[in-house]
Parts: C-alpha cells; structure tokens; sequence
C-alpha cells in the first residue's frame, strides 16, 4: 500500500530527508568486511498537521528534524551491520520512538554493487499502532 493513501496519514506533514550519503560499514560478503562503503539513506516521517503546523514561526512548534541525521549517524557508529535489512528495521524503529511521529519509511540503496545499476536496496514503512 502506498503511504500516502493510508487512512491514518490524511492528516499528516510528510518530513524527509533524501539520499543522505554515508560512509557505513556493511555486508556479508568478504570484500564487505574490508571497510566501509557508500550507502544512501532516504526517510520520510510522517507528523499530524497539528504538531507541525507551526503560529509563530518558531522551531519549538515542529519536530526538529535533526534528530533524523543524529539517529542514522549513531547507527552508522555502532560497527558492522550484516544486512541492509538490519540497518533500515533499526533505524525505523529509532525514528518512530519519536513522540510526534505517526509513520516512517525508510530505504538503503549501496550504489557500487552492481557496474550496470544504479543501486541496490530495500525498503520499511512502519506506522505506530493507535493507542486503545
């Protein structure tokens, strides 16, 4: 299903952050291990209009996104990450521990894989349970 089409999203701001460039240490294979390699990062949070629809012009009246560029930093800081599965599923779960945020897709492409593609990846849209 696409994210904008679910129903608990109608009333949400869409935050994001695109082809964030790291330096990650990632993989299972052996040439992997050596060292770090280039990964792309993209997120998309999702906030109510009514957290993020600022009055007064004033950064307390949203979510300060910085807080997408500390969680992926700290992640990539941890050490060696086997999967980009891994790596996505952790980060999504970091960014939605944000109070504010309802829903989170995130996706990984490694572009120096394959000679003849762009890049290859995966992808994981998460959407907090409604409290009962």
């Amino acid at each position: 299903m696409h994210t904008l089409l679910h129903p608990r999203l109608a009333d949400c701001r869409r935050i994001f952050l695109r082809n964030y460039e790291m330096s990650v240490r990632i993989g299972v294979l052996d040439a992997e291990k050596k060292g770090p390699q280039r990964l792309l990062v993209n997120v998309d949070l999702f906030v109510s209009l009514a957290l993020s629809t600022p009055l007064d012009d004033e950064l307390a009246e949203v979510v300060d996104y910085s807080f997408i560029k500390e969680a992926l930093d700290s992640l990539a800081l941890r050490g060696h990450i086997n999967l980009q599965e891994t790596f996505c599923d952790e980060i999504a779960h970091l960014l939605l521990a944000h109070p504010d945020v309802r829903a989170v897709r995130v996706s990984t492409e490694k572009p120096d894989i394959y000679e003849n593609a762009e890049s290859i990846g995966v992808e994981v849209f998460h959407i907090k349970r409604e409290k009962p």
